[in-house]
């Protein structure tokens, strides 16, 4: 196998390793820091008993994805305030032609999903992700994870299990998640709490990840009044150069702000039942810097 061989083949399978690696740890630059150590193993290798590619990458990539996970979990309790995964934005192209396995990607790494991922372990995490996410057989994972295909059964069970009683349970739709995005922006940027309020659930919750970086609550804000009251406050602060736009953000619509041409916010609607159920909205700038949207 030539070098150019060898990189030809790498480069062919790193979108996909980076979207393995970052719906285990919810970070961009653990992702692609992740992929890279993983572009040199698999340089550095010798690839004559190197019979499928793409299986050897998948399992380096993870296997460093769970190492690294195990790392960051203690990191994340020391965290200021609520964490939340870092927003990317989405775009299958044209490699994944058919909806519903769009569908599927799209809620994969979605922030309400991703944020029930962060309660499992690193080993269920992988099996999830590897399993509800890009459907690779229970055998196949088991010879990522040097585990017995029984195991990676019950820990893909156990984990599946899990995710479904935390995920929000009722069907998102685009077209009502664009137009409450779209409705939401109008009411808090004209400062009107009963639009606003007519918007949200009433026990929706306000989720606002800083990292003690930026200015935002570091508790989690419930019911529709606080909430309200707390975004319009926000709305009234907001500098006249600030820029809003939505974006397709972790499978859904955003609003991003920027201040001078740089992200500044960004806010994301966890919809249901036609309200807004849970906002989520990003101000670590760490979070925000690598964030380029068109």
């Amino acid at each position: 196998m030539t070098a150019d061989t060898v990189t030809d083949l790498f480069e062919e399978h790193r979108p996909f390793l980076t979207g393995v690696a970052y719906r285990m740890l919810g970070r961009v630059a653990d992702a692609e820091d992740v992929v890279q150590e993983a572009w040199l193993r698999w340089s550095s290798e010798e690839r004559e008993d190197v019979r499928e590619p793409r299986a050897f990458l998948v399992r380096v990539t993870t296997r460093l994805a769970i190492d690294r996970l195990r790392h960051l979990k203690s990191r994340r309790e020391a965290y200021v305030g609520p964490w939340l995964p870092e927003p990317v934005v989405t775009e299958f192209g044209p490699a994944v032609p058919d909806s519903a396995e769009r569908a599927v990607l799209a809620d994969s790494v979605s922030l309400a999903v991703l944020v029930v991922l962060e309660t499992l372990s690193p080993l269920e995490r992988a099996v999830f992700v590897l399993r509800e996410a890009f459907g690779f057989p229970y055998a196949e994972i088991g010879a990522a994870l040097d585990r017995s295909e029984a195991a990676v059964r019950q820990l893909g069970g156990r984990a599946k299990r899990h995710v479904e009683e935390r995920k929000p349970r009722y069907d998102v739709d685009p077209v009502v998640q664009r137009d409450l995005t779209e409705r939401f922006l109008v009411a808090a940027s004209g400062g009107d709490l009963e639009q606003l309020l007519a918007l949200l659930a009433p026990d929706v919750r306000l989720v606002s990840d800083s990292g003690g970086k930026a200015k935002a609550p570091r508790r989690i804000i419930e019911t529709a009044d606080k909430v309200g009251r707390f975004l319009l406050a926000v709305s009234g602060e907001r500098s006249p150069s600030t820029e809003v736009r939505i974006a397709e953000l972790n499978g859904g619509p955003a609003l991003v702000f920027s201040v001078d041409g740089v992200v500044d916010a960004v806010f994301q609607a966890e919809v249901g039942d036609g309200a807004i159920r849970c906002l989520y909205i990003h101000r670590n700038p760490d979070k925000l810097a690598g964030l380029h949207v068109g």
